[in-house]
């Protein structure tokens, strides 16, 4: 049951295409459309479980379900974090600390369920449960790590960015020149281009006068959409001609050895 995409280059710059969307989507939604942190928090998390149902009843692979379901923890995560540091109060270090807390957690249900951590071989229904609780864990750590980054630290929109993206480096040298497990290096990968996405999202929507480039978060988040959805239909086009490939060498099993 291969229900979950590939890791390559194009899955991480879609990742990163749509953490960012999420951030101006949520920020669309709560701020710019005065919907408010709570009502887009329940908003977004029901369009989340909603998309959520349709991927686990998925017998296969599917871009815009699968990518759908990503934005829909990112647009969730943005409002989830932004409600919980903001209207309750809580700060973006202690929400930040509390959503790792969350994550380590389902982790640790994870490792003691016995499924596979690597999410190349997951495909079972609880183990695809998990993963998607901890996507939407980790989207929603991103956002208020992102804020924390840029409001809190000092640095920025454009110093978190640069932060993150060296970390994101360090990560990826690590792939390559040592013995960490990989499984761990891509949940590293995943947290991490979350707060890059709400940077980068912050520093595409936000005023000139506060450090961004002022795009808003309506002309950023059309701009991202087409970005994403220019990705998804180049994976859906990929898709279907190695499934053409594949039927051909089905049928010409002497081509297929040659």
């Amino acid at each position: 049951m291969k229900k979950l995409p590939q890791i390559t280059l194009a899955f991480w710059i879609m990742k990163i295409a749509a953490t960012t969307l999420g951030e101006t989507g949520g920020d669309l939604l709560a701020q710019t459309m005065n919907v408010g942190y709570l009502v887009s928090s329940l908003i977004l998390i029901g369009l989340f479980f909603i998309s959520l149902v349709i991927q686990l009843k998925a017998k296969t692979f599917h871009p815009v379900l699968y990518w759908t379901v990503i934005l829909s923890t990112s647009t969730a995560g943005t409002t989830m974090s932004d409600f919980m540091n903001r209207t309750a109060g809580l700060g973006y270090a202690t929400g930040a600390m509390v959503l790792i807390t969350a994550l380590a957690a389902v982790f640790v249900v994870w490792r003691l369920s016995g499924l596979t951590f690597d999410v190349t071989r997951i495909g079972s229904f609880s183990g695809e449960v998990l993963y998607w609780t901890a996507i939407l864990f980790s989207n929603t750590l991103g956002t208020s790590l992102g804020d924390f980054l840029a409001d809190s630290s000092g640095l920025g929109y454009a110093g978190g960015a640069l932060l993150i993206s060296g970390l994101l480096a360090l990560t990826v040298l690590a792939k390559y020149r040592s013995r960490i497990s990989v499984t761990l290096l891509f949940w590293i990968a995943f947290v991490l281009t979350r707060p890059l996405g709400a940077t980068v999202g912050d520093f595409f929507s936000k005023p000139v006068v506060k450090g961004g480039l002022g795009f808003g978060t309506i002309g950023s988040s059309l701009v991202l959409l087409a970005v994403l959805a220019a990705l998804i239909g180049h994976t859906m086009r990929r898709q279907r001609k190695q499934a053409a490939l594949a039927d051909r060498d089905s049928e010409d099993p002497v081509a297929a050895t040659v």
